[in-house]
Order: C-alpha cells, then structure tokens, then sequence
C-alpha cells in the first residue's frame, strides 16, 4: 500500500472536484462496488489487499467466493451502475469514476489497468 485512506479519498475529491470529503467517499464507494461486480471476485481480492485499510472495505456482498467470475457488462452500464449507487447524473458519475479509478490505479502502481492488451484481470477494459 503506498497511500493512506485520507490521502486516497483527498486526492479523489480533488481531483473529481467534489465539495466534500463525504462526496468522495461516496464516489469512491460506488466504483468499487461496481467495479467489485464487473471482475472476478479473486481479482477483486487482490486489488482490496492492494489498498488502504478501509477503502477495501466497501465490497458490496458478504458471500465471498474466489471462483466467482465478473459479471460481463458495458462500460455504459458501468457507468450506469456507478450513477444510480452514487446518486448522480450518469455524466457526473463517469467523471467521478474515471478519478477514482486513476487514484486507485496510481495507489496500486498500475495494478488495476496495466495489462498487456491494455485490459486488467479479469476483463475490465482500461478506459473504464
């Protein structure tokens, strides 16, 4: 882990230009729990290992099962999915989410996104 949760969620409110530490935390909260849906539940361990204490903790279900796979959506969906669990318009949440996934990206040095056909573990395309 290189950052801590107030630094995550600073530089995800800065960057995502949101009033209040609250609105990142939401913001971010959102994401991960879409993004926990989008990837393979082993992935998704690895990527919350990989992050601050707290900030791992949003995953959105408490039946853990490593050999579940990500479930296969757009990135409109994920956009879509992002929107209705952080309460914005569907514009607002891409924007917010593309911070957040930056941030994380950058917490975990390049674990989330970096892949060799540009996708991460589990499918998820890099631009998400």
């Amino acid at each position: 882990m290189l950052i801590d949760h107030d630094h995550l969620i600073g530089q995800v409110q800065h960057r995502a230009r949101l009033t209040s530490r609250g609105g990142a935390e939401v913001a971010v909260r959102a994401t991960l729990q879409t993004l926990e849906k989008r990837i393979s539940e082993g992935t998704y361990q690895n990527l919350r290992a990989l992050l601050p204490q707290g900030i791992g903790d949003y995953q959105d279900s408490s039946d853990i099962d490593r050999r579940r796979s990500g479930e296969r959506f757009s990135l409109n969906e994920f956009i879509d999915r992002v929107a209705r669990r952080e309460g914005m318009r569907n514009q607002d949440a891409a924007f917010h989410a593309r911070c957040v996934l930056e941030v994380v990206d950058e917490a975990t040095t390049g674990g989330t996104t970096t892949h060799p056909q540009g996708r991460a573990a589990g499918g998820v395309p890099a631009t998400i």
